[in-house]
């Protein structure tokens, strides 16, 4: 292909990708070795908190040609979405991060990316949210955005709201020049985290992270819970605090405030088909739910006492912990007498510990501080 006829179907998919509203770059598919070096670093410093994806073989994740080793150009797209705003009576939040139709509206993009590609006569592979690549590295190759203080790509007009996703192709594209521009002086998402989790610039500790926190599986940490706050899942106080997101922000509408009661009654099934968007570890429900006992007990709601505390009895011995943690919160003498009961019944060690643990909330481990 000539360089006329390589320009002009790089054009051709920029026009796809704008008709879509997206950001749109191409890069070389060289190796990424800085993005390698600084997860590695990431790792050896314990920031990764036990996440796998890219932390899992950086050098893998760095290097476009060790799973496609056909591939000399990315496309990449950063597809916008308006953040919806908090429920009006703030209650029970899913973060904004996580509109469900984000993703299938980045897919749809990528597919037709491709196709073009394809029609042209070239290889072409869309990427997005896979462990074999650093998305962000390869918009901000791509003059996406740049690399933000938050760790987020931040893209001009969109700023954090958007998803990243790219098209490996052997197609010789013109490629773009990385976006110059930083955070410069700004740093509003540092104050802004509630658990300090930003530790340097574009390096998140994961194991202070709410949104990490609230996807993986286990215990939520006893020092984190009354940090949670209201957020059943994930957090983006980084990303509401980020200038460069204000102009979507001003188009965000509220979402329908979330029935705390109803998500506790609600089957395993019926919670996936309304939430099956959501990372939740194993596709297992019981991760939700422990979130929901957490922000039952930040509510200070007397009444989900009777609801938090008939899960002292859930056969499950990670919500019966998070339980005993929420009905303590509330407090009261219903509380104290299903505490009371539990107590006479529990067989389990870490559930009686919890009964036995004071209800105060404990200090946050010295660990990712800067």
């Amino acid at each position: 292909m000539d360089d006329v006829t390589a320009a002009d179907l790089r054009e051709a998919l920029a026009a796809v990708a704008a008709e879509a509203g997206a950001a749109f770059g191409v890069a070389a598919a060289d190796p990424f070795p800085e993005v390698a070096e600084s997860l590695r670093a990431r790792v050896a410093a314990g920031h990764h908190g036990g996440l796998g994806f890219t932390f899992r073989d950086p050098d893998r994740a760095a290097d476009p040609g060790r799973t496609r080793p056909w591939a000399t150009r990315l496309v990449a797209v950063a597809v916008p979405y308006v953040p919806q705003a908090e429920a009006p009576d703030h209650g029970p939040r899913i973060a904004r991060y996580a509109a469900p139709d984000a993703y299938r509206r980045l897919a749809d993009l990528l597919d037709r990316l491709a196709a073009l590609l394809v029609d042209a006569g070239f290889r072409a592979e869309p990427v997005y949210d896979d462990a074999s690549l650093v998305d962000r590295a390869v918009a901000v190759r791509a003059g996406v955005g740049w690399w933000g203080r938050s760790s987020m790509v931040l893209v001009p007009g969109a700023g954090p709201w958007t998803v990243l996703g790219s098209v490996a192709t052997d197609a010789p594209l013109p490629t773009d020049r990385p976006t110059a521009r930083t955070c410069g002086t700004c740093t509003a998402c540092i104050p802004a985290c509630p658990t300090g989790a930003i530790v340097a610039d574009g390096v998140v500790d994961a194991r202070r992270c709410l949104a990490a926190i609230l996807q993986r599986p286990g215990v939520v940490p006893r020092w984190v819970r009354p940090l949670v706050g209201s957020r059943l899942y994930g957090c983006d106080d980084c990303l509401v605090a980020c200038p460069p997101g204000e102009r979507p922000r001003r188009r965000e509408t509220p979402t329908r405030p979330l029935d705390l009661v109803e998500l506790l009654g609600t089957c395993d099934r019926d919670l996936l088909d309304r939430y099956g968007h959501l990372y939740l570890p194993g596709r297992r429900p019981r991760y939700l739910r422990r979130n929901a006992l957490v922000v039952a007990g930040n509510l200070g709601d007397e009444t989900l006492v009777p609801v938090v505390a008939g899960f002292l009895g859930h056969p499950d011995p990670l919500l019966r912990i998070h339980a005993a943690w929420a009905t303590a919160r509330l407090g009261g003498p219903i509380a104290e007498a299903a505490l009371a009961e539990a107590r006479r019944r529990e067989r389990d060690r870490d559930v009686l510990a919890e009964l036995d643990a004071p209800s105060e909330a404990s200090s946050p481990p010295a660990i990712g501080l800067p």
